[in-house]
Order: structure tokens, then C-alpha cells, then sequence
């Protein structure tokens, strides 16, 4: 970068570990699935932490447990939609959905029965579930955000199951070591940062405890370093590295439910916080356990994004650090668009495109670079959705209105299309076209 931005990130970083009394704080800048910027501040011993330092990362984790989940649903082993009961029996709360769970709307309870999970040693499963046998669900299911860490240690239990080992050695297996993440871990190795509480009212430290947290662990137990987290940033702005397909990556990044429900600013997709800040639309997630702040935040659209850790119980604005990171990189190093180039398209696809009318209404049909439709008014606004291939002449909706229907297309005797199917919605090339099946017919006197 420009040394002009790398100084902006470093004053915007010094500003919060001073005001904010961190002991150490770290960050970086990810740009097209690379650290472009990183910075630290503070010490870790008598030393200024680097890339490599462990920090660690909260609910994060949760991030990681999400996307194993995902690829069992991409394997066909379950249906988000499927209730958790016809996958880990035996609970008091087994009508919640897989979705529900992951997007926090499945009602369950925040935190564990017993003591303060985050600064107690962890139970077995167990003992986990034998604590959750009454009164585990809080709001009917469905029914509105409700954070649930107790969720993800369900969902970590659910992924071990399905794969017959513990969920860390999955997340390893499937997740970490394909993306080269070597340095996230469950409990620290190597250089590490120790977590501290600051005292609110003197400069004084009072270190924190890190136990295992046994059952509850998928919530928030991990480990991880700046090199590492640039790595899971850069997989969540769409860098996939083949742990997901893109089109995965992008149903976690919907939004499902709003945290505050006036004029959203943050959300829910699928284990992803989504987030609405000064015209962007970011994915990532925060993390917080005794001792330690943490969080990673990017912009898909652009491929900016920010990450962030510290070693202290509070105090520390890390969702804001991230969030001006990003800001002071696009305002002083805008993104560039994509290059544009031609591409290959069937001529039977091509054949597709341009004007069809729903009733009177003109819709414009394309081909995007990417191979998806997509399908939008003419003028003005209305219902637009994308759509991708399921089938010969078949294609699903991904987004918007018709998210979810099946677009068919028909066909006349010489093969040439002569209309579309959407929903049962007929789309023809022209205004009611008495060649199209419009249901109730075209008047016969045609227009006047």
C-alpha cells in the first residue's frame, strides 16, 4: 500500500490500543485474498507481538464449526431444514432445525446451566445435555434472534457424530489444513499472547484463566494468529481454497434474521454476522472470551476486509477497529473493478436473453460473466432475482423475490423459446403473446 494508507492504518491502530488500554493489540488488512497491511502495538513479555502471535479467538470458532455443517449439507448428510433431533437424539429442544441453529433463532438458551462456561472447565457432552433437559429452550423456535452459544456447542457435537471424531480434528482436517491455517489451535502453541483484565479505574493487569471449555468449546475455544486469520477472512470474502463452493460461501453471507429489527444494521446469515455500514454489506464475525477480544469483518463486493486481536477482557472498540481499517483503505486505495473480458456463451443460452414481459411489464433477461441469469424490470424497480442451472432449460432462483423457484423454459414445436415459466408466472417475448400459454387466455380482438 501506498505509505501514506499504511500510516492512516497504523495511527487508527495506535489511537485504540492507547484510548482503549490494550495490553497488545495486532490487525491487518486483507485485499484479493492477501494481507496487504498488518500492524501491532503493545507487548507480549518484553516483545512487540508479530503475525505469528496466537491470540484467542472467541466465536470465531463459530465461524469454522458453520462451515462444517455446511459441507455435510454440500455431501447430502443433511438438510439445513432438518430438525437437530433426526441427527443428535435424545434432546429436549430436537425440534429446532440445523438453520435455526446456525442463524441463532432456534431459541435456545444463551449460555450453559451451571457456572460461567468461559471461565470454567468444560463438561463432557454428556453431562452438557443432561443439563439442558429442562427449560434449555427460552423463545419458540423461529420466532425472533436470540444468540445461543450453547447453539454451536450442540452444532460442534452434531458435526462429530456425523463424522466419528472430535470437532476440532474435522475443522483441522476439512477446514484448517487445506487452507494452510497451521497456526490455529485449541489451546495455545508457540508464541502466544497471555489474557489480561485491565483494572477499569488504574494501569494494573490481572491475568485471566483459559480453560478447556469441554462441550461448549465449538463456541469459542480456539487459538489463531494474524497470518492465520488473514487466511479464514479472505476464505469468508470468497477465497474458498475448495473447503466450499462459492455458491455455499454466498447462502452463509444471507442474511436470515436481523439483530435490530428498526433499521438493520447487523444480522445473521448462516454462523456469519452480517453487517450494513456506510453502503457496504460485510460478513464476518466478533469474538470475546476472558482475556481476549477478537474480530474479522469483510466486504465480498470488493475483496477488502479487516481483522483484528487483543489480550484484554474489554475495552478495546475491535468491531469499529475493523470497520475503520476497511473504511480508511477504500477511501485512500479505492478497489478497482474487475477487468472486464468476453467470455464463451452457448448459443442456446445466448438465444435466451433480452426482453420477455410479464403481462404488460418488460423484464430484461441476461447472461451474467459469471454463467448465472439474471432476470430484472425493464425500468424502475420491481421483482429481480439471479438464477443458476439445475437442469436442461431449468434454472433456480438464488436471490431476491424468486429465491428459491424453478425458472422453465418453453419451448415451441421448432424448439425456439417462446416462453417462461417462473412460478407458474408466464413471461413471453411479447405483451400476452396469444402463442403463450397465458393462463385465462388472450382476448381474441387482441389489443385496441
Amino acid at each position: 500500500m501506498l505509505d501514506s494508507t499504511e500510516l492512516a492504518l497504523y495511527r487508527r491502530l495506535a489511537r485504540e490500543q492507547a484510548v482503549g488500554r490494550a495490553p497488545s493489540l495486532v490487525a491487518a488488512v486483507v485485499r484479493d485474498g492477501e494481507i496487504a497491511w498488518s500492524g501491532a502495538r503493545g507487548r507480549v513479555g518484553a516483545d512487540r507481538p508479530t503475525d505469528d502471535t496466537q491470540y484467542r479467538l472467541g466465536s470465531i470458532t463459530k465461524t469454522m464449526i458453520a462451515t462444517a455443517v455446511l459441507r455435510l449439507r454440500d455431501e447430502g448428510k443433511l438438510e439445513l431444514t432438518d430438525p437437530l433431533e433426526r441427527h443428535l437424539s435424545g434432546t429436549a429442544f430436537g425440534s429446532a432445525t440445523i438453520a435455526q441453529l446456525l442463524s441463532h433463532t432456534s431459541g435456545l438458551t444463551s449460555e450453559s446451566p451451571g457456572q460461567w462456561w468461559e471461565r470454567s472447565p468444560g463438561a463432557d457432552w454428556a453431562a452438557l445435555a443432561s443439563s439442558l433437559e429442562k427449560d434449555a429452550t427460552k423463545l419458540r423456535p423461529g420466532f425472533k434472534f436470540h444468540y445461543s452459544n450453547v447453539g454451536f456447542g450442540v452444532l460442534g457435537e452434531l458435526v462429530a457424530r456425523h463424522r466419528g471424531r472430535s470437532w476440532y480434528d474435522v475443522v483441522r482436517e476439512e477446514i484448517l489444513t487445506p487452507l494452510g491455517m497451521h497456526r490455529t489451535t485449541p489451546h495455545p502453541e508457540g508464541a502466544h499472547a497471555e489474557g489480561f483484565a485491565v483494572h477499569p479505574f488504574a494501569d494494573v493487569l490481572l491475568p485471566e484463566p483459559s480453560p478447556d471449555a469441554g462441550a461448549m468449546a465449538p463456541a469459542g475455544q480456539l487459538w489463531s494468529t494474524i497470518t492465520d486469520l488473514g487466511r479464514w477472512t479472505s476464505f469468508l470474502g470468497g477465497h474458498t481454497g475448495g473447503v466450499l463452493s462459492g455458491g455455499t460461501l454466498a447462502e452463509m453471507r444471507t442474511m436470515n434474521t436481523v439483530d435490530d429489527t428498526e433499521v438493520w444494521t447487523t444480522g445473521f446469515g448462516l454462523g456469519l454476522m452480517v453487517a450494513r455500514h456506510q453502503g457496504r454489506h460485510l460478513a464476518g464475525h466478533t469474538g470475546s472470551m476472558p482475556g481476549f477480544l477478537a474480530a474479522t469483518l469483510i466486504d465480498a463486493a470488493t475483496g477488502t476486509g479487516a481483522l483484528c486481536l487483543a489480550n484484554s477482557t474489554s475495552g478495546v472498540g475491535i468491531t469499529t477497529l475493523c470497520l475503520d481499517l476497511i473504511g480508511i483503505t477504500e477511501e485512500r486505495e479505492p478497489a478497482l473493478p474487475a477487468e472486464w473480458q468476453p467470455s464463451t456463451v452457448d448459443p442456446k443460452l445466448l438465444a435466451l436473453t433480452g426482453l420477455w414481459h410479464w403481462g404488460p411489464t418488460p423484464y430484461l433477461l441476461r447472461v451474467q460473466s459469471d454463467g448465472l441469469l439474471s432476470l430484472d424490470p425493464a425500468t424502475g424497480g420491481g421483482r429481480a432475482s439471479r438464477f443458476h442451472p439445475t437442469g436442461p432449460d431449468q434454472w433456480l432462483g438464488l436471490d431476491g423475490y424468486y429465491a428459491g423457484e424453478t425458472l422453465t423454459v418453453g419451448r415451441g414445436p421448432d424448439g425456439t423459446a417462446d416462453h417462461l415459466n417462473l412460478a407458474t408466472f408466464i413471461f413471453s417475448r411479447t405483451p400476452y403473446d396469444p402463442a403463450a400459454p397465458i393462463p385465462g387466455g388472450v382476448d381474441e380482438a387482441g389489443w385496441r
